[in-house]
């Protein structure tokens, strides 16, 4: 058996792959294989039943004419006959057969059949045993040369005292496969007189006849399937009709049109579908609603609280400004010292949140103004690195081998590396390196650390916003929204930031930027 599963998987899998996929394609050919099924099945009946009947008549016709040559040639044989006296009588009866063509012969208390004609077929051993068991007149289909015959065996039997002689009557009624013997049930023959006859004879006509029957189905199947076709592509067009509406719905629904609705007409299934798919519709389009207020509710809560403690923060700011120089100058107990510096961070802190915060709104009411400059992207390195103190910090490690022009928001690009950098020293090891490379039109910043790098579960979500991988990471004094803040400056400058692990170690954050020369609104 194993051997025999390749050939399967393999024709399986051929099928597969050349079957029709429309849904169109495949209700037109279920259907012309359904109408074709039962096309075959009629004509299977109809053949079956037309064959039986016609060689039904054929076998009924040839008894009763057999029977009526023995009654009228019988009774002048002369009993016991010799085997001239059969041979006479086959004689007669095949000259009396006329289009049938008899081939007959004769035989005397189960003695060889004598035969008249040079070309008469030997009686079937089956045959001569029925007649001899059941005294009556039995058929048989038989082969001969290739072409069907029907053969007769008729017993002759005493119809008076005088010892005249006639055949057993009745006739067969019943049907059968080829070779089947069929005897006569109905037969009241009288005593036997021993002499037996045979006939046989080709069915030619006959088979002709049922030819004609396979012709005539096998022309009209073409018609009958073409026929088929069109009804198979109208229901085929009634039923994708629908679904080719629920697929244009639910690509308007995909692209944002949530007041998509659909007529549903009908009490089909296709019919229930269609306001099933109305209901989803609108149960989308409501909870959507709802999503939209809440978040637009929370951007409004989160901007108005970053507005109204941007005051009282930036007088706290000048305030803590005041007590740091107090605590400088030593004028201040070493207790109050240590609170008022702890104060004065928190209060920096706070307001650096509020800053992300009210970046963030902006962000969200597409209100983050862009500033484009035409730079060299090493420049903007530098002054990034200067400005927070790292040009000379040994922590920090600038790899600027070439030239790399770019229109963007020098301020804007600044925060992004400003950030990406931090984020680098603190939850990281150094040395950190920041390298520019120009990829073709496009240029690429990478900044990579040294440290353990950032958990694979963690790296689909380093960008969401407060999103703090705490549990493999020291607590951090940031808000959690400085890796979004960067996103968002990367993509108003056309660009992308991404982040992954190193191979050797070590997080890597890429910032990549068109090139001034594919840059929009340079030459």
């Amino acid at each position: 058996m194993r051997r025999f599963r390749l050939p399967l998987r393999s024709a399986a899998s051929v099928f597969r792959r050349h079957a029709p996929r429309g849904l169109r394609v495949r209700l037109v050919v279920a259907f012309l294989l359904a109408a074709a099924f039962g096309a075959l099945l009629t004509a299977g009946l109809t053949f079956h039943r037309a064959r039986a009947a016609i060689l039904d008549r054929a076998e009924e016709t040839a008894v009763a004419d057999l029977r009526t040559q023995l009654d009228s040639l019988a009774p002048d044989l002369t009993l016991p006959p010799t085997a001239e006296d059969l041979r006479g009588l086959t004689r007669q009866i095949d000259q009396a057969g006329g289009a049938r063509a008899w081939h007959a012969s004769a035989s005397y208390r189960g003695g060889e059949p004598v035969a008249a004609s040079p070309g008469t077929p030997p009686v079937p051993d089956e045959l001569r045993r029925a007649v001899q068991d059941s005294g009556r007149a039995v058929h048989q289909r038989t082969e001969h040369d290739g072409c069907p015959w029907l053969a007769l065996g008729m017993p002759v039997a005493y119809t008076d005292d005088s010892g005249d002689t006639g055949t057993g009557t009745g006739t067969d009624t019943g049907t059968g496969a080829d070779e089947d013997t069929h005897a006569d049930t109905d037969a009241d023959a009288g005593s036997l007189s021993g002499l037996t006859v045979y006939a046989a004879f080709p069915l030619d006509d006959d088979r002709a006849d049922i030819d004609a029957l396979v012709t005539a189905a096998e022309a009209g199947a073409v018609p009958a399937l073409a026929l088929a076709l069109v009804p198979a592509l109208f229901a085929a067009r009634s039923v994708l009709r629908p679904v080719r509406r629920l697929r244009h719905g639910a690509e308007r629904i995909a692209a944002g049109e949530l007041d998509t609705r659909l007529d549903a007409s009908g009490r089909d299934e296709l019919a229930d579908l269609t306001r099933s798919f109305n209901t989803m519709a609108e149960t989308l389009e409501r909870d959507a609603a709802e999503l939209r207020r809440l978040e637009a509710g929370a951007r409004r809560f989160a901007a108005d609280v970053a507005h109204e403690l941007r005051t009282p923060l930036a007088a706290m700011a000048a305030v803590t400004e005041v007590l740091d120089e107090d605590a400088a100058s030593g004028v201040l107990p070493a207790d109050t010292e240590d609170a008022v510096r702890l104060i004065s961070e928190e209060v920096r802190a706070l307001a650096r949140t509020v800053e992300d915060l009210m970046e963030v709104s902006r962000f969200d009411a597409k209100a983050a103004p862009v500033h484009r400059e035409d730079v060299d992207l090493r420049t903007l390195v530098t002054k990034t690195l200067q400005l927070r103190g790292w040009a000379h910090d040994e922590r920090v490690r600038a790899d600027l081998p070439e030239p790399a022009p770019v229109r963007v928001d020098p301020r804007r690009i600044d925060v992004v590396l400003g950030n990406l950098v931090a984020n680098a020293l603190h939850h990281g090891r150094p040395p950190v390196t920041v390298a520019v490379r120009v990829r073709g039109d496009r240029v690429e910043v990478t900044v990579t650390d040294r440290g353990p790098g950032i958990p694979d579960e963690a790296l689909a979500y380093v960008f969401d916003r407060f999103y703090k991988a705490d549990a493999a990471r020291p607590r951090s004094g940031g808000s959690g929204l400085g890796l979004a803040i960067a996103r968002e400056n990367a993509a108003l400058n056309d660009g992308s930031l991404t982040a992954a692990n190193h191979p050797d170690g070590g997080a890597v954050f890429t910032l990549t930027l068109p090139s001034a020369a594919s840059s929009p609104g340079t030459t």
